[in-house]
């Protein structure tokens, strides 16, 4: 994504917040502001909920045959006993 030039002006406290904070995460006060603007307009939650439902969409037969005990044509599903391993009983 092409990047675009933004002057803003605040005042010396915002500034120097900003640089302090920036300096905290490691990272640069540009980088810092795009980080808060992205988090403030929801892309980063947007994004992670796209990635979400593209990884279920993808692995949907797994999950379905793993957990699904009405299709599961092995018989596995919620009841499978022990089949975890030692040290995972009662883990549910």
């Amino acid at each position: 994504m092409a990047k675009t030039q933004l002057n803003v002006r605040v005042d010396e406290t915002t500034a120097e917040a900003a640089r302090r904070q920036a300096g905290r995460r490691g990272m640069s006060v540009n980088r810092y502001i795009e980080e808060l603007v992205k988090q403030d307009a929801g892309e980063i939650g947007k994004t992670f909920v796209e990635s979400a439902a593209d990884f279920m969409k993808q692995y949907e037969s797994v999950f379905a045959e793993e957990f699904d005990t009405d299709t599961a044509p092995t018989g596995r599903g919620k009841d499978r006993g022990t089949r975890r391993g030692a040290g995972h009983e009662g883990a549910r």
